[in-house]
């Protein structure tokens, strides 16, 4: 693997550590749901880190913010998904809760990363 900046970053690791946990979670998820709202959850996570990555190897301050904002984006999609499978009972809303945390830790880290840039 490539030893690259967006590595270091607080808010890429943290990110990969929400897609570990939606992985997890959806594991438990109905079959029914496999080529449904599990993948779409598990894009949408994986979104979130891809786009850190490719955002941090631009070279232009516009085109970096663009992919910064992309990926919070996903987290909002991310975050629709989660509520959507709570309501559905795929996920006990106190289950929920440290997955909520680190959603918001996650979108708070990436607010503050892109007022920087």
């Amino acid at each position: 693997m490539l030893d690259l900046r967006h590595k270091k970053l607080t808010v890429w690791n943290e990110s990969v550590q929400l897609i570990k946990m939606i992985y997890l979670i959806t594991n438990n998820f109905p079959k029914i749901e496999r080529y449904g709202l599990v993948n779409q959850m598990r894009r949408a996570a994986i979104s979130v880190a891809s786009n850190l990555s490719e955002g941090t190897a631009r070279k232009s301050k516009t085109e970096r913010v663009r992919f910064y904002e992309i990926a919070r984006s996903s987290l909002v999609e991310l975050d629709t998904q989660i509520e959507i499978s709570v309501e559905l009972g795929y996920i006990e809303r106190a289950e929920s809760s440290e997955l909520c945390e680190k959603l918001n830790y996650v979108f708070a880290l990436l607010s503050r990363f892109i007022t920087v840039q």
